[in-house]
Order: structure tokens, then sequence, then C-alpha cells
């Protein structure tokens, strides 16, 4: 059964110094902690991106393996046939709009970047099928620029599990987590609340029983 958490009265501080304790017990139990997705450049990150929207990050993996192979630059994506490239990132899911978008956002690229990745969260916001999420992964991984908190599905649930937010809008839970999660620690929090998330605390049956930071969360049930 799925799990959520009421917010108490705790004030911004006391949930502040709680969220320090999760995230510092969070990153022993995930020393390696790092974002999942394949990539060797910007370009390739910005793919199994767009890629991942309602897919698995593993399957991601295995289709980009041959993809990247196949397309290795965004002039290959700006001119593929898009019936071909639907065939090519089927089993991720929504392969229709996926290939419109990849199609559409490398032929800007193409046009305005010189076939580059853009580095700023504006530029990247332009491009077909880059929301938020996307352009913060591609900042973070693919240039070392933090401007932001990825929320996905295993973000956004721990956050309102833990009680770091009780809102549902993924922006504006990032807000929230912004607001306790010092700027330094944005990056590292992404992924380790995404790997908890894999590992323990599913949407589903959370493993509390075996979670280090039950005492923490407001939602545990041991």
């Amino acid at each position: 059964m799925s799990r959520t958490f009421t917010p108490t009265q705790e004030s911004p501080q006391e949930i502040q110094r709680r969220a320090k304790k999760i995230t510092a017990a969070l990153a022993k139990d995930y020393p390696e902690a790092k974002i999942a997705l394949h990539h060797s450049n910007p370009l390739e990150l910005l793919i199994s991106t767009i890629l991942s929207a309602q897919c698995t990050d593993a399957r991601v993996n295995i289709v980009t393996e041959s993809l990247f192979k196949k397309y290795k630059t965004a002039t290959d994506y700006a001119i593929a046939d898009q019936h071909e490239l639907e065939k090519d990132i089927h089993s991720t899911g929504f392969y229709r709009a996926k290939a419109k978008n990849i199609i559409a956002c490398c032929t800007t690229l193409v046009e305005q970047y010189n076939g580059n990745v853009p580095s700023t969260m504006e530029e990247l916001l332009q491009l077909a099928g880059v929301g938020r999420k996307t352009a913060n992964v591609v900042l973070s991984g693919a240039f070392g620029k933090i401007e932001g908190i990825v929320v996905d599905t295993h973000v956004g649930r721990l956050a309102q599990r833990l009680g770091f937010t009780k809102e549902t809008n993924p922006e504006k839970i990032e807000r929230d987590l912004m607001t306790i999660i010092p700027k330094q620690k944005w990056f590292l929090i992404d992924n380790l609340l995404i790997m908890h998330g894999r590992n323990i605390c599913d949407a589903r049956k959370p493993k509390c029983e075996t979670c280090s930071v039950n005492k923490l969360c407001p939602a545990a049930t041991t």
C-alpha cells in the first residue's frame, strides 16, 4: 500500500536538520550514487533523458547501447527517418512522440548551436521534448552546472514520504526541496533519493523494516 505523509508542525529549521541527517545516512548507503543513464557526451545524455520519460533507466540503457552506435551526432538524428527511429526506440514507450521530439530537438541543435547541446537552462527549455527535469539532468550530468533538483517519480514520492513537501506538482516539489537542501547537495540528494526509491522505498511495498532512515521518516511503519 502506498504511503504518504501529512506534514506536522515542524519548523523549516527542524526539517532542514532532519534532511541533513537523512542525506548523510543515505550517502553511506549509496556511496557510488550517480546518474544511471549511460552516456559519454552531452548529446547522449540529452537523448537518454528524453527517452527516460515513463520508462526505466535500465530499459533506456539497453536501447541506447545500439542507438548510440547508429546515431552519433545531432545531424544523424535531425535527418533520421521518423518511422525508423520509432522502431529503434519502440521499447521505451511513447515512441512516436519521443521520435518526433528527438528529431525536432536535434534539428534545432544543428540549426542554432552547430550541433552542440547548449549549457544553459533557458536554452535547453526551448528544445523540443525538454522540460525542467530533463534540463536539470543535462546541466548537472553533462556540464556540472547545478541549477535545480531533478524530480522524477522516485524523488517526488520520497520527498512526500520523508515530509519534505506536501506538493504533488514536480516543480513545486523541486522548489520545496531547494529550500531545505543546501545547493551543494542538490546533485547528491537527487541520486540518493532515486537509488533509495529503487532499492528500498518502493511505491507499493516500501521496505521500512530495512530502511536506514526509518526513524527519521514520518511515513515509516517501523
